[in-house]
């Protein structure tokens, strides 16, 4: 008995990590159906915005979250009920030709919430002629897609209680194996559907890395002048000294700006700030640094936070040397003098 129970256990767990080979059907979806008894009703067909395929001499067949097997029984079904045909003669077969971009709806702890349209075609897609494919795969209408073009999920994201509200009905899926490396289920997603990425209400470290549900980047403003520039070319930073990998702290930012480094005696006391506005709320914080303590204190979640989208990060001269500018100044004030006086 105890073996059988084991048994059963798991065989229930491989059902629950193992997805659904079939997806389910959604407006815009376009099908083949092979009849080879019934040329007539036989042919490719879009899902209409109602859900339904409308073969000739049928009443329309509701066909959105069903799968192809599903649509094949109700098909024979409709077929035999309207004396077409007698069942032993005949053979249905619904093929996915080419899958559509649907419209789904991200709530909850991603940076972007809001509507998301997935699976679209790429631009040189749009301009080529649709070819049928029976058997197309749309790796971009799964769960782990809508997340990601929503922003992604934030560090203080409950991954392991993702809601999927469909017709009313809600799912809960576990998300974590894309951080682990353990199988989950990324279901597939239809027009219509909801997802609720709940916030748990404190910061996991672990989320905070690229992967398929993270930002992969994150892009700052820097800046590091003793003196105000003159123009924009003579003062820019490297392009690739502001584009960071999600999960860089305000110490590589320091770095990249060559905030750090140089002349202890001039650049031990350099400060840097650094100012964060909330994209949702647009609030604005800020924090302001020794240099040396962002470095040194580099593993404080507090003092050394995570970088996040549009971070603004100022570096500030040491005491030193503002104190040797304004002896620059007593000893050669005729520059100055004749800059006041253009």
């Amino acid at each position: 008995m105890l073996k059988r129970l084991i048994f059963n256990t798991i065989i229930f767990t491989l059902t629950l990590t193992t997805p659904s080979l079939a997806l389910p059907l959604s407006p815009g979806d376009r099908v083949k159906v092979s009849i080879p008894e019934g040329t007539e009703f036989s042919g490719i067909f879009e899902v209409n915005l109602e859900g339904n395929l409308e073969i000739p001499y049928l009443t329309p067949v509701p066909v959105v979250g069903l799968e192809p097997e599903q649509i094949e029984e109700n098909l024979t079904t409709a077929l035999i009920d309207g004396a077409f045909f007698q069942r032993s003669f005949l053979q249905v077969s619904v093929k996915v030709v080419q899958w559509a971009p649907v419209e789904v709806f991200v709530s909850g702890a991603t940076f972007l919430p809001g509507r998301v349209f997935i699976n679209e075609p790429s631009p040189a897609e749009k301009t080529q002629t649709p070819v049928p494919i029976a058997g197309q795969y749309p790796p971009n209408r799964y769960l782990g897609t809508a997340i990601r073009d929503a922003g992604g999920v934030k560090p203080t994201a409950d991954i392991k209680n993702i809601q999927l509200i469909r017709n009313g009905e809600t799912r809960i899926f576990d998300l974590s194996g894309i951080f682990t490396g353990e199988p989950f289920v990324d279901v597939p997603l239809i027009a219509g559907d909801r997802i609720i990425v709940p916030d748990s209400g404190k910061m996991d470290n672990e989320l905070v890395r690229p992967s398929q549900i993270t930002p992969t980047g994150v892009k700052v403003f820097l800046s590091n002048l003793t003196v105000p520039a003159t123009g924009n070319a003579v003062s820019g930073i490297g392009r690739d000294a502001t584009s960071f990998p999600y999960g860089s702290r305000f110490s590589h930012a320091v770095v990249a700006a060559n905030c750090a480094g140089g002349t202890r005696g001039t650049n031990a006391e350099r400060q840097a700030l650094l100012v964060t506005t909330e994209q949702l709320n647009g609030k604005t914080t800020y924090l302001k640094r020794q240099v040396n303590d962002v470095l040194t204190n580099s593993t404080n979640d507090v003092n050394n936070p995570f970088l996040q989208a549009n971070d603004i990060v100022v570096c500030y001269d040491s005491k030193v040397v503002e104190f040797r500018d304004v002896i620059q100044t007593i000893l050669s004030p005729i520059p100055i003098l004749r800059d006041l006086f253009k």
